[in-house]
């Protein structure tokens, strides 16, 4: 992934108020896959009380939704190299919406299951397009910062989803309590995100397509056009020209073209997939699906554990925005390993503190219970964990996806990396419960080594790619 020194520098003269405008609709993307991805936390417990199933198939049914997700990442290119990026927004954006009342609204367990598979798709396709999207229309020197909104998207959305979830909860006087209309708490929960599907869908019909793809479907004027306006008109003709360069050696993206040299993958591409895979296997989404009833297990009430899941959400925006902040100026790889280095350590504290937890008999089992010292050191791991993710392996593992990949294989890259991402998260969500039953220290100590495994992949494999052009990224 070095740089290309035959590639003369474009000067830059951003129109910031328009990048940003359109990377924020962008990124709207994100926060809808942030709030549907995190909604079903506070209606987890009352899923199960609703429709009377077992612990395998409540995690079959919170993580369905990354079944639809895995596949709208690994076709949601395709489609975006067809279509346009823009119209597959505005496809994802109907999904979300058509899920969200269709969520609040069944009355049998497998129809649930089933439109939480279509508003994953809907989060699978945003997962890719947004990125993508965000990096082909930022300019190189703050296109890391831009493209760490898609994560701040995702954070935000998480915190909306639990918020909402914990106020309307406290409205009804529990989740399965009736509020309006003779809907209990829990529907109200998945039909609120209709209210930001359509913001979104009202937002794609605003924002310009990608210049890169309005060059390759022979619409060059378009894409100078857009790139006057973003990027200022002495940069737009030379950017289109190096655009035109770059797409004359390339062909529509074929999974095929990832091969390398031998029967195996190009490394870049083996790189793409060990960033999208071990983002998920430090076990992240744990924290965010399944927080109310992991503090509750552990002897916290669920008002308690709706109030301490809020807090963790809002400490992930926060962090964040301290990433956003340092992307440009510390660099990609160097948060990575800071944020591999302090996600193992914490872990393996809950890993510890969760093993030699003193268990008690609760309905019949026993239950691991933390002490008046436990419980807070939990608590502190859990947000520190947060914390190092947040600033890290969070909001850079999509930078990098957005921006990693030569031009010729980016579209095909991501939707294989996406598809693993997904295919990632849906294992570590539907095989929590099982695990959690067995041992916390157990499942926290699988995510605490493959903390471990990510800094050392980091060490190994992960490039620097801050202020390099799109055009000069090598396999």
């Amino acid at each position: 992934m070095s740089q290309d020194a035959t590639t003369p520098t474009v000067a830059e003269h951003p129109n910031t108020k328009a990048v940003l405008r359109i990377t924020i609709v962008a990124a709207f993307g994100g926060f809808l896959f942030g709030y549907d991805s995190a909604v079903i936390n506070g209606a987890v417990s009352a899923i199960q009380e609703e429709f009377g199933v077992g612990d395998l198939q409540l995690g079959f049914a919170i993580a369905s939704a990354l079944l639809g997700a895995a596949a709208g990442a690994f076709f949601g290119g395709r489609v975006a190299d067809a279509l346009g990026r823009v119209p597959v927004m505005k496809i994802a954006a109907v999904l979300f919406l058509v899920s969200a009342i269709a969520c609040g609204v069944v009355d049998s367990f497998g129809w649930l299951i089933f439109w939480r598979i279509v508003g994953g798709v809907g989060v699978g396709v945003a997962s890719v397009i947004a990125p993508a999207y965000i990096a082909e229309v930022a300019p190189a020197s703050v296109r890391g910062r831009l493209g760490s909104l898609q994560q701040m998207g995702i954070v935000l959305g998480i915190f909306i989803a639990l918020a909402v979830d914990a106020w309307l909860a406290a409205l009804a006087g529990g989740s399965t309590e009736p509020l309006w209309w003779g809907f209990e708490a829990w529907r109200w929960m998945f039909m609120a995100e209709a209210i930001p599907a359509v913001a979104y869908l009202i937002g794609s019909f605003t924002i310009p397509e990608s210049p890169r793809y309005l060059v390759e479907d022979g619409r060059p004027d378009e894409a100078r056009a857009v790139l006057a306006n973003l990027q200022g008109s002495a940069s737009a003709a030379e950017r289109v020209r190096l655009i035109k360069l770059s797409l004359q050696t390339e062909h529509k993206p074929r999974l095929s073209d990832l091969r390398g040299s031998s029967a195996g993958l190009k490394p870049i591409v083996w790189v793409g997939i060990g960033l999208a895979a071990l983002q998920q296997f430090v076990g992240i989404n744990v924290i965010f699906y399944y927080s109310n009833v992991l503090w509750q297990s552990v002897g916290f009430t669920e008002a308690d554990s709706f109030t301490i899941t809020v807090i963790t959400s809002v400490v992930n925006v926060a962090v964040t925005i301290v990433a956003i902040a340092l992307v440009e100026k510390v660099g990609r790889r160097r948060l990575l390993l800071v944020g591999s280095t302090g996600m193992t350590l914490s872990l393996g504290t809950l890993a510890v503190l969760f093993a030699t937890a003193e268990k008690v008999l609760v309905d019949g089992e026993l239950s691991p219970v933390l002490g008046p010292i436990a419980g807070p050191l939990a608590l502190v791991a859990a947000n520190l964990f947060v914390v190092f993710f947040g600033v890290s392996w969070g909001p850079m593992m999509w930078v990098l996806l957005g921006e990693m990949f030569p031009n010729r294989i980016r579209g095909a890259a991501l939707a294989v990396a996406g598809f693993v991402q997904w295919i990632a998260n849906w294992l570590v969500t539907v095989t929590f419960p099982t695990l959690a039953d067995f041992s916390l220290g157990l499942a926290y100590g699988l995510y605490a080594f493959f903390g471990l495994v990510s800094l050392i992949f980091t060490i190994k494999m992960v490039r620097e790619t801050t202020g390099i052009e799109l055009e000069d990224m090598q396999d």
